[in-house]
């Protein structure tokens, strides 16, 4: 008995040994494969085509191609996807640096056009990729869908892919078309997931006005305590930075202080159930602002290089992630029956999201434009075709959700779902590569680089955005940013309304400088103290 007890001890051991050494296996494949995607995309940099998400992708396929033959046909991937891996570990840097490098003069410039197209345009593209499921899925034989199953099917595929955009437009080249789509991207990532939320917590069998005014409440409500939570986790860590000089001891501390907030507000969001997303965004965004200017001048530069790195590995290594997941076999076999019916769905879906993108696009950037006063503040026709295009990416949010939705162990027996499965991963891979070559073309045609820039634009080593973009009309900045130059404050109110940035941003500067700045920090109100962190006086 004893005997037999010990060799079923050690029958164990030996299978736990072996599975340790694939896992150890597959972690060395990965990380070369990430290097091989690093050392290939800087060889593929100024190539007009390409860019480093579409890389990873190609490779992650092109390994699964290779680990599929190796199998004999059983297995194509080295790690099954994870939503938790995804929305826990790899999306929170992207999304947080983000927030810490965007220009934030132009993201809050066009702050209610961002919003107009994140949230209002979700709503919209989501009423109409699920009634187009509705009315084009009964007649497909394609599985037991439910009313829910179509309105979760428009949060998926309304979400588009930000970490995509991050690649294909330049925040230097087109700070407004980054500024939009990008800022647009964060506030649909959040829309969609707090949407397919609702739509997988409310009884969707009797529709109601009253349950449609408690979905806008609620979506109101994680909307803003998402973005006072993470509001409240910059301004903490920049309190606590400026009180304490923990870089005169450490900068080390300074670096994982930051680091360990920001994550900490993801965290936070997530145990609280609200949107992580846009916790983490403006925290990067008051980060900074106040916290990066109260440490030492070398952990500036090394918060500002390390946030940057942490993101881009995680991006390269959600495309690879995706691309080499995308031929799992266990998939594709329930629907190898049938796949003229998956080609179809697939078809169906993408002509939804692009008829679904367009539909809000157009429209509101009409309203947008009636707002503004300047014709150099509206968004042209051409810019409109730029958005629409660069939003049409889907990417691992629409994964994550779809793997939420229709299946919780990476694969399905059930034809309906795993049809769903596989055409999300069929859109997702379509749109990424396709969309994602022919954007920077599609910019170049229509939007042509002037050939004499006579921008203003100027490089800053006290900020961590490498370019500084004025928020103001006719090149005009702050005080502190134009060494004092003081702008008229209004004489009437129709001059306010007539100037409403110069004069909301004055209001804000004022507000920013006499009370947040002293208890806070940040540019020029860093107090020197031996040992402290000092600042460098405004050009």
């Amino acid at each position: 008995m004893m005997a037999f007890q010990l060799g079923s001890v050690a029958t164990k051991l030996e299978m736990l040994s072996t599975s340790d050494h694939s896992s150890i296996v597959s972690m060395n494949m990965f990380v070369a494969l990430l290097c091989a995607c690093i050392v290939i995309g800087h060889l593929l940099e100024e190539n007009r085509w390409m860019n480093e998400s579409i890389t990873a992708l190609l490779i992650g396929l092109c390994t699964g191609v290779v680990i599929l033959l190796a199998s004999g046909g059983k297995s194509s991937h080295l790690l099954v996807f994870s939503e938790d891996l995804f929305f826990i570990y790899l999306l929170p840097p992207i999304i947080f640096n983000a927030g810490f490098q965007v220009k934030k003069k132009q993201f809050f410039r066009n702050f209610i056009t961002i919003t107009l197209f994140g949230a209002v345009g979700t709503l919209i593209s989501c009423a109409v990729i699920s009634f187009g499921v509705t009315q084009v899925f009964k007649k497909l034989d394609i599985g037991s869908l439910d009313i829910g199953d179509y309105l979760a099917i428009g949060a998926i595929f309304a979400a588009t892919d930000s970490v995509c955009t991050l690649q294909v437009l330049n925040q230097d080249k087109t700070p407004l078309l980054y500024s939009l789509v990008f800022g647009e991207g964060v506030v649909n990532d959040a829309t969609s997931v707090v949407l397919f939320n609702a739509i997988q917590s409310f009884d969707l069998s009797s529709i109601n006005p009253s349950i449609a005014l408690h979905f806008a409440g609620n979506f109101f409500y994680l909307f803003l305590a998402s973005t006072l939570l993470g509001v409240v986790a910059g301004l903490l860590s920049a309190y606590i930075i400026k009180k304490l000089y923990i870089g005169r001891h450490s900068t080390d501390r300074e670096v994982a202080l930051m680091m360990l907030m920001a994550y900490l507000s993801y965290m936070l969001a997530e145990l609280f159930y609200l949107s992580g997303i846009l916790t983490v965004f403006f925290c990067g965004i008051v980060m900074s602002h106040y916290t990066w200017h109260n440490v030492t001048e070398s952990s500036r530069v090394t918060t500002k290089h390390a946030f940057a790195t942490l993101s881009f590995v995680a991006e390269i290594f959600i495309f690879l992630y995706v691309g080499m997941d995308a031929l799992d076999i266990e998939k594709w076999r329930f629907v190898s029956d049938s796949p003229g019916t998956s080609v179809a769905v697939s078809s169906i879906l993408l002509g939804l999201v692009m008829v679904g993108r367009a539909a809000f696009v157009f429209p509101l950037s009409f309203l947008s434009n009636l707002s503004k006063k300047s014709a150099n503040e509206r968004i042209c026709f051409k810019q409109q075709v730029v958005i629409w295009w660069a939003g049409l990416m889907r990417g691992a949010v629409s994964i994550a959700l779809a793997y939420n939705q229709f299946t919780r162990s990476g694969h399905t027996q059930l034809r309906g779902n795993a049809i769903m499965i596989t055409s999300t991963i069929t859109v997702v891979l379509f749109s990424t590569v396709v969309f994602g070559l022919l954007t920077q073309p599609l910019i170049r045609f229509l939007l042509p680089p002037p050939k004499q820039s006579t921008s203003a634009l100027s490089s800053d080593p006290n900020t961590p955005k490498s370019v500084v973009v004025p928020l103001l009309e006719h090149q005009q900045d702050s005080e502190t940013e134009l060494g004092g130059q003081d702008i008229p404050l209004p004489a009437s109110f129709r001059l306010l309304l007539t100037t409403p940035t110069h004069t909301v941003h004055r209001c804000w500067r004022k507000f920013d400088d006499a009370f947040m700045r002293p208890m806070f920090g940040g540019r020029g109100f860093v107090p020197f103290v031996a040992g402290s962190p000092t600042e460098r006086s405004p050009r």
